[in-house]
């Protein structure tokens, strides 16, 4: 093949990719994704935002992660946010247990917020793609 013919060939393939792209229906956007395995710091809450003619339903939860050696563990923090979905999601999150050991998958973003002294902080978002349960905690035992 000449180099004419491979050079043709290789710019008629890449508009043909080109072409496909521009006739998708979602924009190209950058995703950040996080991955975590931790204990629930709490049940998972039920929250509503939104006006009142339009209001919207979601569960927020907090998931505790350790890290370092054995005797210097230190926990990180992280608030997920799941929009609810009527049905057996919403029942599946809302008996979660705290202490639950659960494998987290979301999208992460970073947010600005005013404290409670009016400073501007910045805090990590993460809104839930996947939960899934790795242990149950134990019950306490019964006839004490």
């Amino acid at each position: 093949m000449s180099s004419f013919l491979f050079r043709h060939a290789t710019c008629a393939t890449a508009a043909t990719a080109g072409a496909a792209r521009a006739l998708s229906t979602t924009a190209p956007r950058s995703v950040a994704r996080i991955t975590m395995v931790g204990h629930l710091a709490d049940t998972p809450d039920p929250q509503i935002a939104g006006t009142e003619e339009n209001p919207k339903e979601y569960i927020r939860y907090a998931v505790a992660s350790n890290s370092g050696s054995k005797d210097n563990r230190q926990p990180s923090w992280f608030l997920v946010t799941d929009s609810v979905i009527d049905g057996p999601r919403k029942d599946f999150l809302l008996n979660l247990q705290k202490g639950t050991l659960v494998y987290v998958e979301g999208d992460a973003s970073i947010k600005p917020y005013t404290d409670a002294s009016g400073h501007t902080r910045h805090g990590l978002s993460i809104v839930q793609r996947n939960i899934e349960v790795l242990k149950r905690p134990s019950l306490p035992e019964q006839g004490e």
